[in-house]
């Protein structure tokens, strides 16, 4: 039996099986062939397969092929934090080895354990008893407020990233990732361009960012209502923690088609709404209150389309991971347009 997010591997994303088998026996222990490799269905970045054989389950990551943006698909940041996390109290798999050499598969990748747990695709929990919505939204700001107190020097991740400036440098960055993959002039995001850096809220604080820490990148518990797994750490580093939290609550405010899930409705029973996740955030991590809290949401939603237009680039060069990329890279228009009413 395969996971039921798993498809056959697309043809632009296939490598050699029997060079990868070949590379892994004496590198991991137990490992035994024939691989039977399977792709996991989404992942707008860097493909990821599901790898079976006769002694174990593994997951598998690698930069895709084609030309890459600068700075972008990180895997070998997604395979140290995952390791430095390991024992914080943080779900993440158990990253296993980190391949660098393209030879092996046409692009570096890295291994880890399978984590038996099913993928957040339904942020609603559709069919779910509203006790267990409620944990599980309990279990993922948790998790969140977790991750945002960890001791980051401690973990061995001092030099992960810059420990200030975090929301100017991502303004930044994001910036010259939007012009690298531009396909349309946007007016919204030239104002946010505009805007953004010349109102940078006072104050700075440093934590583990995730980056993209939204239902989509979690795994629940197979019968357990809570979260298994955190997955998809390729924007994680040091940063902000108000601009991680912004990103993760644009759940809330944006729609399935721009994946978010509630669009500023209300959620199905059990599930909190924006305020009360907030407000358990605050209560977890000991914060009175959540400064400047439109200029956080605004910029989150600012890097997001930046990301969804990255992913309309990624189309028209033809190396997408998904087949419904066109589609989504198509919602940066409306996401810039949201952000700048919010702050005009």
């Amino acid at each position: 039996m395969h996971p039921p997010s798993t498809i056959e591997v697309l043809p632009t994303h296939r490598f050699d099986v029997e060079a990868l088998a070949h590379y892994l026996r004496g590198r991991i222990e137990a490992f035994g062939g024939p691989i039977d490799v399977r792709q996991f269905r989404g992942g707008q970045s860097n493909p990821t397969y599901y790898l079976k054989t006769q002694r174990g389950e593994y997951v598998l990551r690698r930069k895709p092929p084609g030309r890459l943006l600068p700075s972008a698909h990180a895997i070998e940041r997604e395979y140290r934090v995952m390791r430095s996390l390991r024992g914080t109290g943080v779900p993440v798999p158990e990253v296993l080895l980190l391949c660098d050499d393209p030879a092996i598969i046409g692009t570096p990748f890295y291994l880890m354990q399978y984590v038996d747990g099913r993928p957040m695709i339904d942020p609603a929990l559709t069919g779910h008893p509203a006790s267990d919505r409620r944990a599980v939204y309990d279990s993922m700001i948790s998790v969140l407020a977790q991750l945002h107190t960890v001791d980051w020097r401690a973990a061995g991740l001092a030099d992960f990233g810059k420990p200030t400036d975090y929301v100017a440098r991502q303004i930044h960055r994001w910036t010259v990732q939007y012009r690298s993959s531009e396909t349309e002039r946007i007016d919204a995001m030239e104002r946010l361009i505009g805007w953004l850096p010349a109102n940078l809220p006072d104050g700075d604080e440093t934590a583990i960012v995730h980056g993209d820490y939204r239902p989509g990148n979690l795994l629940v518990h197979p019968t357990q209502p809570r979260i298994a797994a955190v997955v998809d750490w390729e924007l994680s580093t040091l940063g902000n923690p108000l601009a991680d939290l912004a990103h993760h609550v644009l759940l809330f405010r944006t729609d399935p088609e721009e994946l978010g899930a509630f669009g500023g409705k209300s959620p199905p029973d059990g599930i909190p709404n924006e305020e009360e996740h907030l407000a358990r955030y605050c209560q977890l991590t000991g914060r009175p209150e959540l400064p400047d809290w439109d200029f956080y949401v605004a910029f989150a939603m600012f890097r997001f389309a930046a990301i969804l237009q990255g992913i309309t680039g990624r189309v028209a060069a033809g190396t997408a991971n998904d087949p419904a990329g066109r589609i989504v890279g198509a919602r940066a228009k409306s996401l810039a347009e949201r952000a700048w009413r919010l702050i005009e």
